[in-house]
């Protein structure tokens, strides 16, 4: 097991620069998620930690060897890739076995080690067939056995889950966090689904546009999203946001749509403390609309219901925006062409500035304490 460091790590293509000084410190055992849409940039970083890709600029340490400009193979690190990989032509036994082979290892400690890690993945009955005799989760189980069996100190995961159906994803995920706990080795995981993000990772390294726009637990990104894009991205369906200004000395917001909305825990802070007329984007999570009796809070003129069973997805927009807003309320809402009154919770309420899209903090809150939580009705 080791650290993974990476210091001011840029990568061009000719003129085009895809990563712009990233840092970031992976402890010990911790698995860290790196999540963002595609062309962020998050495949480029894996491969440059793999040795598959050279920085244009920083460097890459593994415990406490730089490795920046190592080779893959002697960066003692094991991949997982989105296409499982594997020889067609060798049986599962001889494709888990096969880097220890390379490494030059006894014929019984291979047999050992693959057997043991086998058994560990529900591989044992396995062994002799193709992957072509595999389906997609058994292939990539072996996939995840020929990493496992090398005991490297750095685990990377390139979107390993993205080729196998909605059911199949869960069970895998759930396998990859218990085993990954299980063995406790160094782990860097690439997805663009925010659900294995949020529920594989120890933090979570949110990319956009090159750039790491929030690094935090799972949690933390999501109660407390570091800029709009973070707050659009996690969470689904995505966070509400509503153009605001800053009103009452930066205790409350003016919507656009009309309503004034106060905050739940003081005034907030601008260049120059708390900026009356400061343009803002209000943003609150479907999830925390409430609905509420006429006159309580601003109107929602609905457009579309999505039942989803236990819970009902309510889209349309409020009275005098022209926002989409979305409502996720539990149980059946037959409210098709209907108006729904809403109140938005003030605790529940996400400031950010609306030219920087940056998140905008109550003066003097204690950013690491704070965690949004249900609130009485605007």
């Amino acid at each position: 097991m080791a650290t993974l460091d990476i210091a001011g790590v840029e990568k061009s293509f000719g003129a085009v620069a895809v990563l712009h000084g990233i840092d970031l410190a992976v402890a010990d055992g911790e698995m860290v998620v790196m999540v963002g849409a595609s062309g962020c940039g998050k495949s480029t970083l894996l491969r440059i930690v793999a040795g598959l890709e050279t920085p244009t600029a920083g460097t890459v340490r593994i415990g406490a060897e730089d490795v920046t400009r190592r080779e893959p193979k002697d960066r003692d690190i094991a991949m997982v890739f989105q296409n499982y990989a594997l020889y067609p032509h060798m049986s599962v036994f001889d494709n888990m076995a096969y880097g220890l082979k390379i490494r030059g290892l006894a014929k019984e400690a291979i047999r050992k080690r693959v057997q043991e890690t086998a058994a560990m993945l529900g591989l044992s009955e396995l062994l002799d067939r193709r992957p072509r005799q595999l389906s997609g989760g058994q292939r990539q189980r072996v996939a995840m056995g020929r990493a496992v069996v090398r005991e490297p100190k750095l685990f990377l995961f390139d979107e390993p889950l993205s080729n196998l159906d909605a059911k199949l994803r869960v069970a895998m995920r759930a396998e990859i966090k218990r085993l990954q706990q299980r063995l406790g080795v160094t782990s860097l995981y690439v997805t663009h689904d925010q659900v294995e993000a949020m529920t594989l990772g120890d933090r979570l390294v949110v990319m956009h546009e090159g750039r790491a726009a929030q690094i935090a637990t799972p949690m933390e990104v999501w109660s407390r999203p570091a800029d709009t894009y973070v707050a659009g991205f996690i969470g689904a369906p995505a966070m509400n946001f509503l153009a605001a200004v800053l009103a009452d000395q930066g205790r409350a917001a003016k919507l656009e749509a009309g309503p004034v909305l106060a905050f739940a825990d003081g005034p907030r802070p601008g260049e120059h403390g708390s900026e009356h007329g400061r343009r803002l984007l209000v943003g609150i999570r479907p999830e925390h609309v409430l609905p509420c009796r006429t006159g309580e809070g601003p109107e929602m003129q609905v457009d579309l219901v999505e039942p989803l069973g236990a819970e009902s997805l309510v889209h349309g927009r409020l009275a005098g925006s022209q926002d989409d807003f979305t409502v996720r309320l539990q149980g059946t809402a037959p409210l098709r062409g209907a108006t729904l009154p809403v109140a938005l919770p003030p605790a529940q309420l996400h400031v950010f500035d609306a030219a920087s899209g940056k998140r905008l903090d109550p003066v003097g809150a204690d950013a690491a304490a704070r965690v949004a939580m249900p609130a009485a009705h605007v």
